[in-house]
């Protein structure tokens, strides 16, 4: 009996000592659990069921007539709001000199891309996109291109291609250059890649219409307005592919190349970035994607360019223009998809041979 009870409480403590481990590494968990039950617990018997947050900041109260007065409650939403709009007009009045020379500088840039544009004559931009798409991405490419190009041309949408196009250079531009030094900056300090992963989580999450907001109250209604919220849109992924990329480099390529004695500018720029070159295609790639999503959203702030056709429609209830709008928006995406990636590609051949 007493061999039956002693061989009983050696089991329990193995079992014990087995689950002590177990215990210990959850023991944050159990104490979290414990504690989200006991303030379940206090708040359904001292407020019930259905509690709402205690979001009201002040109250006041306003004479409503001879005998009758109201109370006026100011929530913390709308304390943080006026906060935010005083601050913004304190921004645009104090930096209107600067808010004023950028879209001056954006409208001139823009005008003569599309005079210049819109002078090449149709059959030579159709010819020339096909030779360039034959010479990155062959024959399939090539057709692809030029049956697009003239499909759309064909569709009396030219025009607005053409603005939309420009639109676009002007910000991917304004992105990459942005962006490209933002990146290395994050690859080579951690410290500064961590500051900017928050904020360009936060700029990739944001919903893209609310850029259009300080776009206009800055530069008004117009393609700077349109730029503007573009820029902010689009420019996150080349910063983070550029950043992604460089610190993808081989650790051994970046050692060799300092034993011989390359100074961080000849590292970054002979050895770093042309290896990292596919990745920060990429990124471009998809900044790209996303500026010309943005740049037709724009049209809802006067930008111009494709994006207005669909807002007519829109407007007009006329789903066949809507669609081929539409089309030519998807159709010129592809076109540009296809011709960044046969670059990228190509990028990443001649780095595999050499």
């Amino acid at each position: 009996m007493a061999q039956s009870e002693g061989s009983a409480s050696s089991r329990t403590t193995q079992l014990l000592n087995a689950a002590a481990p177990f215990f210990k590494r959850h023991l944050l968990l159990f104490a979290g659990t414990a504690l989200v039950l006991v303030a379940l617990l206090i708040t359904l018997l001292v407020w019930g069921s259905g509690m709402e947050y205690p979001t009201t900041v002040s109250t006041s109260t306003v004479a409503a007539g001879a005998d009758s007065t109201i109370t006026l409650e100011r929530s913390l939403r709308e304390v943080t709001a006026d906060g935010i709009d005083r601050a913004v007009d304190w921004i645009t009045l104090r930096g209107s000199w600067l808010f004023d020379g950028l879209s001056t500088a954006v409208t001139y840039t823009l005008v003569y891309l599309e005079t210049w544009l819109k002078w090449v004559p149709w059959p030579v931009m159709v010819l020339a996109i096909a030779l360039i798409s034959y010479v990155v991405g062959r024959t399939a490419l090539m057709v692809f291109s030029a049956l697009a190009l003239l499909a759309i041309g064909f569709m009396g949408l030219w025009e607005n291609t053409i603005d939309t196009i420009a639109l676009m250079v002007v910000a991917v531009t304004v992105c990459v250059a942005i962006g490209l030094p933002l990146g290395v900056v994050g690859a080579r300090s951690q410290m500064a890649d961590r500051i900017m992963r928050p904020i360009l989580d936060g700029m990739q999450t944001m919903p893209s219409f609310v850029y259009l907001l300080p776009g206009i109250l800055f530069f008004g209604l117009g393609q700077s307005a349109g730029i503007f919220a573009t820029i902010i849109y689009a420019t996150p992924p080349v910063i983070r592919l550029t950043n992604l990329g460089i610190r993808q480099v081989s650790g051994e390529a970046v050692e060799a190349a300092r034993s011989f004695g390359t100074t961080p500018l000849q590292l970054l720029t002979k050895v770093q970035v042309p290896m990292a070159m596919p990745t920060i295609m990429a990124g471009i790639n998809q900044t790209t994607m996303m500026a010309l999503s943005m740049v037709t959203i724009a049209s809802m702030v006067a930008a111009g360019g494709l994006g207005d056709n669909v807002l007519r429609a829109l407007q007009k209830n006329e789903p066949g223009n809507g669609v081929i709008a539409g089309l030519a928006i998807v159709v010129m995406a592809i076109v540009i998809d296809r011709l960044t990636q046969a670059l990228a590609q190509k990028r990443q051949e001649a780095l595999t041979v050499g």
